[in-house]
């Protein structure tokens, strides 16, 4: 018999691609709850199908653009508890599932938009990817080695917290859709999502008085104790020592290795 999680008897409708929106949804079904997914087989065949995070889910494809697309979409949102969307602001509403279309249906909707921008700004018709995310944040400059270029990490950051915290939105909504009985909008924004990696940063330009640099950092590069070396064998080792008596005990032990 299947466990039960916390989030049994909640439906999910994800018209969510890619990375964030799944990711999103993907935490959501892990707890139990019951998501549908939308897809678009066209990006199976390009290959931008990310089917690690499909675990759990059921799947339909759906044109959005027709009536019988529309009219299959208005029976799924008027039994669902949550709606998750990742287009670029303005297309739900071009395509007439946006929030307040759906909150006709359903008053008590939870309604999620994933976009890199959020849904107001300057920004918020332009394109991008979790490069562009981490780039405008500042989160980019710090990575890579001293006077050397930025280095692009090997996993998508922006894409995966905002997903996180989309899921993070959606929970408490639920809960105080509980207490209330009234939905909510969420909006949130992959550029927003990486900017929240920065506070550590913050507080270390206050108190040394300026901006931090690339690979010279308190936890970057620029002291024994948090750094990486290479090894006899040609491989890596990773040393994260910042207490005193950490980096005493490593020393210590160091000290008694006989090579």
């Amino acid at each position: 018999m299947q466990k039960r999680g916390a989030l049994d008897g909640i439906r999910v409708l994800d018209l969510s691609r890619l990375l964030p929106g799944p990711y999103c949804t993907m935490i959501l079904a892990d707890h139990g709850a019951r998501v549908i997914c939308v897809e678009d087989r066209r990006f199976e065949t390009a290959g931008h199908y990310v089917t690690t995070v499909n675990r759990n889910k059921e799947h339909i494809t759906l044109n959005l653009k027709t009536f019988e697309g529309q009219e299959v979409f208005t029976r799924l949102a008027a039994v669902s508890d949550v709606i998750v969307e990742g287009f670029r602001p303005g297309v739900v509403t071009k395509l007439g599932v946006d929030y307040a279309a759906v909150r006709k249906l359903k008053k008590d909707i939870i309604y999620c938009s994933i976009s890199g921008f959020g849904q107001n700004g300057p920004y918020r018709d332009r394109a991008g990817h979790d490069v562009n995310y981490l780039s405008l944040s500042g989160v980019l400059d710090l990575m890579g080695e001293k006077n050397r270029p930025p280095a692009i990490p090997g996993v998508q950051i922006s894409d995966m917290v905002a997903g996180m915290n989309a899921a993070i939105g959606i929970l408490p909504a639920l809960l105080e859709r509980g207490k209330t009985g009234q939905g909510q909008y969420i909006d949130v924004a992959m550029t927003d999502s990486a900017i929240a990696f920065l506070p550590v940063v913050q507080v270390m330009k206050e108190l040394l008085g300026a901006d931090p640099l690339r690979g010279d950092g308190y936890l970057s590069h620029r002291y024994a104790c948090y750094n990486i070396y290479t090894t006899a064998d040609n491989r890596h080792i990773a040393i994260g020592a910042v207490e005193p008596h950490f980096w005493q005990n490593l020393c210590r032990h160091f000290s008694l290795e006989e090579y």
